[in-house]
């Protein structure tokens, strides 16, 4: 049966209608769906730079920024307000990347709505709510949540600017202004320009349009030359990842926005589908019935934004150290985008069959959001698991020391910063200049024979001592030390990757 003009004008009505009720709502159910157990992973290193480096005072902070990690100052800057008003517990610092995720996902319907119609759009929504990687991010003390808000808005405004006969001056303001912040945030987000690029090739846009856009960029990249500059100069802090593997098909295929095998396999054969019909439409010389006139086709300006970064910023690392998963985070949901269309290609538009694929893609992405709430599932990390250990035997008057032999990102002390109640009344044995009084960020220790030789140990009776445990590594940092002072192991506790020993100095026993 036909559908007649009028009745197709009256359900397009309604859908402008309802429209934003349900971006709010989705957007809603992201949010929560990315902050839902947020707190129970401990906490990890880098999100130990973020929370230390945020609860430093403003002086303190700046003076930080010169040394070391000034490309994520706009983010230490803002966690730092967020910090005095709501604390630094985990739920606190992981809160506002969950409210990203609700902001990326509103932008993301938009873009499906302005260039589909609202069964991709809220296909779209739900589908960036629970993409492993997004889920990742949104519950992680990092920037990339905001930095992926940004990309999502960013190309928001780009749609207005392509799609207006003659774009209001706001929309090239906010094109700047946008981009600008995002490099401040997150650097890499200067990649989605080059995407955003071919864009507005495929759409062949008026000259004068295209160097409008040109300027807008050239004046955003200028009001962020100081990150740019810093990061050159701090190049040595990401030296690390040029001795890592991290382009091996697994890594590309599942890790890097798709978490585990059962949901990378769903996500490839939606994205597939997708790219052969889109190009099957192209080649055929047909406009995708989804794209409207002056826009991009959905397909292109999705598979752009997720392929482009990846491409510069992997194809980079063989020349320089630039790439890990995790910077491509705001590209994610552009995958989102494709696996919608993709959906509805399958469904072929039926409703009750396009959400019951819906369905079938929350249950794929649920294994992958279990396994980000366990209590390890960041990077390992198990500082909240040692801090409870010590918070229940360790007593005030006690010492405590740390493992100081790995990278500072991994060792043991972050704990103590982290989760400071369980340490009250410890005495540092060990520390040398506290994070907040250095430009470090993070504390400078003696090794324990130092500190002995400072008479750290005098009058010390039991010492607690955390030691990062590795596979096939003896656990026997400073024991030789603590034992040359009289100390004994009495007791040891086991975590995920740690080692708590209880140490009691036979000499204060003799004399007691």
């Amino acid at each position: 049966m036909a559908i007649s003009p009028s009745s197709a004008d009256a359900t397009e009505r309604r859908a402008r209608t309802v429209f934003p009720s349900t971006v709010a709502v989705v957007a809603l159910a992201a949010t929560l769906v990315s902050l839902a157990g947020s707190w129970i992973p401990s906490l990890w290193g880098d999100e130990a730079a973020s929370i230390m480096s945020a609860s430093r005072s403003l002086p303190s902070l700046i003076a930080m920024l010169g040394t070391v990690d000034a490309v994520h100052g706009a983010y230490y800057l803002g966690l730092h307000a967020w910090i005095a008003v709501f604390g630094a517990s985990p739920f606190s610092v992981r809160l506002p990347s969950a409210l990203a995720v609700g902001v990326t996902v509103a932008a993301v319907m938009i873009i499906a709505r302005r260039l589909g119609n609202m069964r991709v759009a809220v296909a779209a929504g739900v589908i960036c709510a629970v993409i492993p990687r997004v889920t990742y991010m949104g519950s992680e003390t990092r920037s990339s949540a905001f930095a992926a808000a940004i990309a999502a808005w960013l190309t928001v405004v780009l749609l207005s600017l392509i799609g207006q006969q003659t774009p209001a001056r706001r929309w090239w303001v906010a094109y700047g202004v946008l981009l600008t912040v995002g490099l401040y945030v997150f650097i890499y987000v200067v990649l989605i320009v080059i995407a955003h690029a071919l864009i507005l090739w495929s759409v062949r846009v008026p000259r004068r349009r295209l160097i409008g856009w040109v300027k807008t960029v050239t004046v955003a990249v200028a009001a962020a030359l100081p990150v740019f500059v810093w990061a050159v100069l701090e190049r040595g802090q990401v030296a690390f990842l040029g001795h890592r593997n991290e382009v091996t098909p697994h890594k590309l295929l599942v890790s890097l926005w798709f978490g585990q095998p059962l949901f990378a396999v769903v996500a490839w054969t939606l994205l597939v589908l997708t790219l052969v019909a889109g190009t099957t439409i192209r080649l055929r010389g047909h406009r995708a019935p989804m794209a409207t006139v002056r826009l991009p086709q959905l397909t292109v300006l999705a598979t752009s934004w997720l392929l482009v970064p990846a491409v510069l910023l992997i194809g980079g690392s063989s020349l320089v150290p630039v790439y890990t998963a995790r910077y491509l985070s705001y590209c994610a949901p552009a995958a989102a985008l494709l696996m919608a269309l993709g959906l509805e290609w399958v469904t072929r538009r039926r409703p009750r069959a396009m959400a019951a694929g819906l369905l079938v893609i929350v249950l794929c992405a649920t294994p992958a959001w279990l396994a980000q709430r366990q209590p390890t599932a960041k990077n390992n990390s198990d500082f909240a698991q040692t801090s409870a250990i010590i918070a229940a035997h360790a007593a005030p008057g006690d010492a405590i020391a740390f493992d100081e032999s790995v990278r500072p990102s991994r060792r043991p002390r972050l704990a103590l910063h982290l989760y400071p109640t369980a340490f009250t009344g410890l005495n540092d044995v060990t520390l040398r200049v506290p994070y907040t009084d250095g430009t470090s960020w993070h504390d400078l220790a003696y090794s324990l024979s130092d500190a002995a030789t400072l008479g750290r140990f005098d009058g010390v009776h039991r010492l607690w001592l955390i030691e990062r445990s590795n596979a096939g590594t003896p656990d026997t940092y400073g024991q030789a030390t603590l034992a040359a002072l009289g100390y004994t192991a009495v007791h040891r506790h086991y975590t995920h990757r740690s080692v708590i020993f209880e140490f009691v100095n036979r000499r204060t026993i003799a004399t007691r």
